[in-house]
């Protein structure tokens, strides 16, 4: 199928319509908060939360509610517990992360187990955009919405605790409120991309667009939009992918996003493999 054709099939199948929409929403939502996600040094928290929410997905189905109740409750009881933790022992915050998480995914499997078909749990973990709902495909946009809307309204003040933590203290800014902030748009936007890539391949494009991005410039706001046209491109050609060859939706966005960051990773004029061998030539010529 050419780039027309599935052009032309988009005007014409509705399903692949809100497929669209839905990759796109959680392409943008997941580059921008993504930013915030490495800046902080928090990827593992991001694969800590994509896991965390399988419990709530599971007991969501098994009563018959929508997964996005079940899935926000456990993610954000697992992002408090882990600071619970690291915060009342002497466990650090990766021991309490990598203990929390793979408990809530360990429990979640478990829940699946009870749940009618196999297939239930490989959409779960590892996406099916083109099976979106029209209630998942709306629920999407209105937390992209809301996502996008507390980032511009608490830009300052994720942007200073980001790159110095003591100063914003100094300021009277609450770090703690800031961070479970953050964890909760984290939450809010791994739900929302479950429907698309999956709780398994979520982390990726929470990080590889952001990561990206952050190869080609110096700039917090020019890498938050660049990571957003980044997610955006990747969940546009893997949804291609996906409808034209059969493949799975969130594995094809995941490795268009990887190669994207590919490309950059050896051409990036500014951190580009290329450019650090031009420049250790020029060294050993002077």
């Amino acid at each position: 199928m050419t780039i027309i054709d599935f052009i032309h099939a988009l005007t014409e199948y509705d399903f692949l319509q809100k497929a669209l929409v839905t990759s796109v929403m959680v392409g943008i939502i997941c580059g921008v908060i993504g930013c915030f996600i490495i800046l902080r040094g928090m990827s593992l928290m991001g694969d800590a939360i994509s896991h965390a929410v399988l419990p709530g997905v599971a007991i969501s189905y098994l009563l018959g509610i929508n997964f996005f109740i079940g899935a926000v409750a456990t993610g954000l009881l697992t992002a408090l517990g882990i600071g619970f933790v690291s915060q009342n022992s002497r466990i650090k915050n990766d021991t309490a992360i990598g203990i929390l998480f793979t408990s809530a995914f360990a429990l979640g499997i478990i829940l699946i187990s009870f749940l009618r078909s196999s297939s239930d749990l490989y959409h779960i973990l590892f996406g099916n955009v083109l099976a979106v709902r029209p209630s998942d495909m709306w629920m999407t946009l209105a937390i992209g919405l809301l996502v996008l809307a507390a980032i511009f309204l608490f830009y300052k003040e994720l942007l200073v605790t980001s790159f110095d933590p003591t100063m914003a203290a100094a300021y009277g800014l609450s770090t703690r409120l800031i961070h479970y902030l953050l964890m909760t748009m984290l939450t809010l936007v791994t739900v929302a991309s479950l429907q698309t890539v999956g709780i398994i391949l979520v982390v990726a494009m929470l990080i590889t667009p952001a990561a990206t991005a952050y190869l080609l410039t110096n700039r917090l706001s020019r890498m938050i939009f660049l990571s957003a046209g980044l997610g955006t491109i990747s969940s546009v050609i893997g949804l291609y992918l996906s409808f034209t060859y059969n493949l799975s939706s969130g594995a094809s966005i995941v490795l268009v996003a990887t190669a994207l960051f590919a490309l950059v990773f050896i051409f990036s004029p500014r951190h580009g493999l290329l450019r650090k061998w031009k420049s250790a030539k020029k060294e050993l010529t002077t």
